[in-house]
């Protein structure tokens, strides 16, 4: 994740030094954190005790972990919140009805964001991960915001560099486009390996009264046993749900 932050103010340094943990990190030394943000060493210790001082990080024998404290902030998000609690219960009934992996997924820039994601012993291996990213246009949760985008993030997007995951990623911008405008006239995504070999998607947007798409649920499952297409009712019908529940709450709050 890139911030856009100036690394030289104080913000963009604690930025700086945040995104530099990966999701597979148990603990990052200070040298390496100074080694991969750029900063001189001195400068991140120092951050780095404010940080702990702030239970944003917190200190182990083998460097510096994310704190819990960054988790806590993060379930204060009132949107993401809001969407959690009411997309859930859908998204566990969709899950008991398919038994195959369920998402959620919100729009961030260019990509999708996965704030949900529920399996179960038999999950699919796929590349998601709840708070991972994935691009838009590969995967069918993404593709089904892209669809309901406006015009000039579509155009940006398709314009831009489109880098192929796999031998069937899409990444010719016309057969896009025109994959766009079927999603919206079938309100629904699909996705046969394109964004990781063996996996196959549905998903289904969930929209805001203005059209412009707040996430979307999906299915996902391997190409061995699952099929997209015997899903898309059910699918539709948790992104139905949730969109419902979310503008009578929205309505009622604007009272």
């Amino acid at each position: 994740m890139t911030s856009g932050l100036d690394s030289r103010s104080v913000l963009g340094r604690i930025v700086l030094i945040l995104d530099a943990f990966a999701v597979d990190d148990q603990a990052v030394g200070l040298s390496e954190l100074a080694r991969r943000t750029g900063l001189p060493k001195a400068t991140v210790h120092r951050m780095c005790q404010d940080l702990v001082s702030a239970r944003l990080l917190s200190p182990s024998p083998a460097g510096y972990r994310l704190g819990r404290g960054l988790f806590e902030l993060g379930l204060r998000a009132s949107v993401e919140r809001t969407l959690l609690e009411v997309a859930v219960p859908f998204m566990q009934d969709l899950y008991a009805r398919t038994r195959e992996t369920v998402h959620l997924g919100v729009l961030d820039g260019d990509e999708v964001v996965y704030i949900s994601k529920i399996g179960g012993h038999r999950q699919v291996s796929a590349p998601s991960r709840v708070g991972g990213r994935m691009p838009l246009y590969c995967t069918a949760i993404g593709r089904v915001l892209l669809a309901h985008c406006d015009a000039a993030t579509v155009d940006r997007i398709l314009s831009g560099r489109l880098i192929r995951r796999t031998p069937r990623t899409i990444v010719g911008p016309g057969l896009l486009r025109a994959q766009l405008d079927r999603v919206r006239d079938g309100g629904v995504a699909f996705e046969y390996e394109e964004s990781s070999a063996g996996i196959a998607c549905v998903a289904a947007p969930i929209l805001g009264a203005d059209g412009r798409p707040l996430a979307a649920i999906s299915v996902t499952g391997p190409t061995s046993r699952f099929r997209p297409v015997d899903h898309v009712v059910a699918v539709r019908a948790a992104a139905i749900g949730t969109e419902s529940i979310l503008a009578r709450r929205s309505r009622s709050n604007s009272r």
